[in-house]
């Protein structure tokens, strides 16, 4: 890897202060791996705190995709058929990303969506811009590789791994591209980091809470409310994770997610989680979140951004 900047205690703590005001940012998303992405761009384009400069689209495997490439351009055009129904141009704003995940040894991959990150960061004044990333961690590593200069210029919020006192660090967006997660924990780029068990997982909701607050919506409401009924055959006594609302909802207000500073964690290639060592930069991890509060605040910008 190459020798990152180091950042004053001072101006680290500066930039992991939580969000205040209209911000700067762009969404990293494996946008068709399920069905949480589509309300994460939704819901950051309804936000009006939230200036979205870029989406980018991220590679995923699992069944909805044959490999990591096809999950890259699945995802990118489910990002195309959202800015669509919202009425927004995808033109310099959606960028492709990695069509595979970083290799072991590090080597930065060049992408559209790496390189637009790279300017835009560079360009950010007086900064800094947030990238949220809501899945497998590539693009935003491979940026930083190219350019370790941007340290300073960026706060990543990701939606990634486990506790730090969970048995495993292993997350579909973590498990998927650990060289990459190690590039984001060891390069000291200012880190919120929002993990899954305990803690996103609580984001749940159900097919009649969608159909009173986003079914009739707007195109992008019926569609999300299509989605939703059509992820799972049988919707009795059943509720969905949403989790990649949260990283919306930390910029919208800190207070709904709340995190603590950590020592930035050591992911080992065993994808555990090595002793916390004292001596690593902070970064900040959720611990907790006010599942009512996020999806009020959703459900309250969809019904006033349709005019419903």
């Amino acid at each position: 890897m190459p020798d990152f900047p180091t950042l004053a205690p001072t101006r680290r703590l500066e930039l992991l202060e939580p969000p205040q005001g209209r911000v700067s940012m762009v969404l990293d998303t494996d946008t068709y791996n399920e069905i949480d992405d589509q309300f994460a761009l939704v819901y950051a384009l309804m936000s009006e705190n939230l200036s979205v400069e870029a989406v980018y689209a991220a590679p995923f495997f699992n069944s909805r995709s044959s490999g990591p490439a096809d999950g890259m351009e699945r995802s990118y055009q489910e990002i195309l058929r959202i800015l669509e129904f919202m009425g927004h141009s995808a033109e310099g704003f959606a960028f492709r990303g990695s069509d595979r995940y970083l290799p072991a040894d590090k080597t930065p991959l060049v992408s559209p969506a790496a390189e637009d990150l790279v300017r835009r960061a560079r360009a950010a004044s007086p900064g800094p811009l947030y990238v949220l990333a809501v899945g497998a961690i590539t693009n935003v590593a491979s940026a930083l590789l190219m350019a370790p200069d941007i340290v300073d210029k960026i706060v990543v919020v990701w939606l990634g791994g486990h506790p730090w006192y969970w048995p495993t660090a292993k997350e579909f967006n973590l498990q998927q591209d650990v060289p990459a997660a190690q590039v984001l924990f060891d390069s000291g780029v200012p880190l919120v980091q929002l993990p899954c068990k305990n803690v996103t997982e609580h984001l749940r909701t159900t097919l009649p809470e969608m159909a009173a607050y986003v079914k009739g919506r707007g195109r992008v409401g019926d569609y999300l409310y299509g989605i939703f009924q059509g992820y799972h055959p049988d919707h009795f006594a059943y509720s969905k994770v949403i989790w990649d609302i949260s990283s919306v909802a930390y910029m919208n207000n800190p207070d709904w997610v709340p995190t603590e500073l950590r020592p930035s964690p050591i992911l080992r290639d065993d994808v555990t989680w090595a002793p916390e060592d004292p001596r690593r930069h902070p970064v900040r991890q959720a611990y907790d979140v006010n599942r009512d509060a996020v999806f009020g605040d959703l459900f309250r910008k969809l019904e006033a951004w349709s005019g419903a």
